[in-house]
Order: C-alpha cells, then structure tokens, then sequence
C-alpha cells in the first residue's frame, strides 16, 4: 500500500509536543479458537508480533481508521457486517465518492477509496472471511469511481539545495532545536530518506526496540542502514563542500551537544530548549518542520500563501535529492530505494522538462 495518512493529518501547536494519532487501530476480534496449551502461549503471543511487523505503524492506523469508518457507516444503514458482501461494499465505496459515507461529509478522493478497499480487505482477511473485490459490484463501482473522480496525483513540492540552504538560515543559531532540526534537514535532503525513516533512526546500532535504522560516522561520510518499504538498505552520505551545510558535521554537532551516545537519533527538546528528553520524535514532526522552513525561506514566493500551504511535506527533501542530483539514475535509485527505475524517472522527468524542445528541433 502507498497511501497513507497526510503530513497534515496531526496537528499541535508545540512542534515537540507528542503527536495524538486519530483512528488508533480498532481491535479485529478473533474468531473463538481452541484453546492452546500452556507451552505454546509464548509462541502465540510471538505470532502476534510477527503479524504486527508485517505493516508499518502508519498503514495499521490508516487500515484501523478505515474499518472503524467502514462499520459506523454499516451500523447507520442497518446493514451487517458479517458476512462480507460486495453489494454492500460496493454501496460503501459509493458513498465514500459521493460524501454520504459521513453525515456532512465530503467526497473522499480515489486514492483514499482505493486505501479504504484495501483495509476492508485486510479486516475482512483476520476474519477468516475473505472479500471477493474482483466481484462485479465492487470492481465495476470502482471502475467507473475512477473514470469520473479520477485526478493526476498529486505531488509536494520539491526543495531544490539553495531551498535547503535558506530554510536552513530561517532556524536558531545556538539552540538545541535548532542544531537537531537542522541536522533533520539534511540529513533528509541528502539521504532522500522517507520522514519515517528520518526519526526512526538510532545513533548506533541494535540500541532500541522501536528503532528501524541506525547512523555509523566514517571518515568519508555517514553510513545509515535503515529498513524502509523494500527491506534493508544502506545510504551512502558524503561529506558536504562546507561544514555550514555539511550533513555529517550536522549531525556530529547535534550529537555532542545532545549528549546523544545511546538511543533515538532525534528526540524532542524539553525544559523551554534547554534539555534533551528520551523520547522519539514522529514523522509528522519532521512535515510540519518542512513545512515551517520553507515557507518562513520564502520558497515559491510566487505563489499564494495557501498554496505554498498545501505544496510542503517531509517528502519534499526526498523528492528534492532526486530532482536534482545531476547522477546517473542508478545511484538515485539505490540512494532512495525504489523498487524500479520508473518510479525515480519520475522525479527525473520533472527535472529534465524542456531540457530537450522538440518545437525547435522539428524547425518551427
């Protein structure tokens, strides 16, 4: 699954304060199962971990939120749950598109139709009761959602390195928020690293249950080997050409002064700035510091303040690594870990627009 929820999903006024995370994963009660022996609970409740790890955090909140969106629509229509129905859901998907999933509701876009679909299926799936979505009712419904809702994806701004560089001056000099946000950002940009893997990161390696990374300083660069949606990789990131946008030496600052030897890589800051607390920043902090930046560094200045609004992410710094890092595609593949060449062509394409007109070479 690629959805997920938005950068924009969460909000709270204290960048450092601890996200509350709405539609928390709603329990799938299992059906009634023989009971085990008393040897073989501890295998059961390792099960459980293993099918926890299958998904990352932000599809089980997104697949919790959609089934409990799923059942208060069933239990306002009068209509069962069990068993699945593709009528039923094929009415579900209709209203979804509609907006009358909700009362007041708005239309839900076809990318959030399609993840609802696919969590109903996963729900359903725990249940030991399949649901068919090739069935005609729901692959037809969908179909013809698509053809009359469907809307080019759309994609956050990427900042571009000079973006980098002013956001990067928009930020307290001194503070230790304002050495590990600036340690965020670069670290981000040069890693092309998902918001998720940025505060997932640990400052060594095995150091934390929660952690899915960790950073190795070598003489060269900072190795980071990290599990992100393809598995296992490594990122290679080099020294920068100045210590000033150098996302090593960010780094290295940030841990001194941090007094960080152990634990999550970044952390919130607490005592009004003044101390380091132990817990783990959440990947919406790093959007709204995206966010926060670029706007404040004037980036798309040309453009209203709701739309430069609704154009900055976490993804941004991915997005700007690949549109403008002048490599063969290979490299960018590796750094970002996408899964095929097609989808860092992408990013490519938009850099390369107009590189090649086309109008003038055919003489006109």
């Amino acid at each position: 699954m690629t959805s997920g929820p938005s950068d924009g999903a969460t909000r709270t006024t204290d960048d450092d304060a601890p996200a509350q995370v709405a539609g928390q994963v709603t329990e799938v009660s299992e059906h009634p199962s023989p009971t085990l022996p008393a040897h073989l609970e501890r295998l059961t409740e390792r099960a459980r971990d293993y099918v926890d790890a299958a998904s990352s955090a932000n599809t089980r909140r997104a697949y919790g939120a959609d089934w409990k969106h799923f059942s208060g629509w069933c239990r306002r229509q009068g209509l069962e749950l069990f068993p699945p129905s593709p009528q039923v859901v094929g009415l579900y998907i209709t209203a979804c598109a509609s907006g009358a999933a909700i009362p007041g509701g708005k239309p839900n876009a076809v990318s959030t139709i399609e993840r609802r679909l696919s969590a109903l299926g996963w729900n359903f799936a725990q249940h030991g009761t399949p649901l068919d979505r090739a069935d005609r009712h729901i692959a037809t419904v969908l179909a013809g959602i698509r053809n009359t809702h469907g809307r080019p994806p759309v994609q956050k701004e990427a900042v571009l390195p000079e973006n980098v560089i002013a956001m990067l001056e928009t930020l307290e000099r001194g503070t230790l928020r304002g050495l590990r946000d600036r340690a965020m950002l670069l670290l981000g940009f040069a890693g092309g690293l998902r918001r998720s893997e940025i505060v997932a990161l640990d400052a060594g390696r095995d150091q934390t249950e929660d952690g899915r990374g960790w950073i190795e300083i070598l003489d060269k660069g900072m190795l980071v080997t990290l599990r992100g949606k393809t598995g296992w990789r490594e990122v290679e990131i080099g020294r920068g050409s100045s210590d000033s946008t150098c996302p090593v030496v960010a780094v290295q600052t940030w841990l001194k002064l941090a007094k960080i030897g152990h634990g999550p890589l970044f952390r919130r800051v607490t005592s009004r700035g003044k101390d380091v607390g132990p817990d783990r920043l959440t990947d919406q902090q790093v959007a709204r510091l995206v966010k926060r930046t670029a706007l404040a560094a004037g980036v798309r200045a040309d453009l209203s303040e709701g739309e430069r609004q609704m154009m900055f992410a976490g993804h941004s710094l991915r997005a700007g690594l690949a549109s403008s890092a002048e490599v063969d595609e290979r490299y960018v593949q590796k750094q970002l870990g996408h899964a095929s060449a097609e989808m860092t062509r992408r990013y490519q394409r938009r850099r390369d627009r107009f590189r090649v007109n086309l109008t003038k070479a055919a003489g006109l």
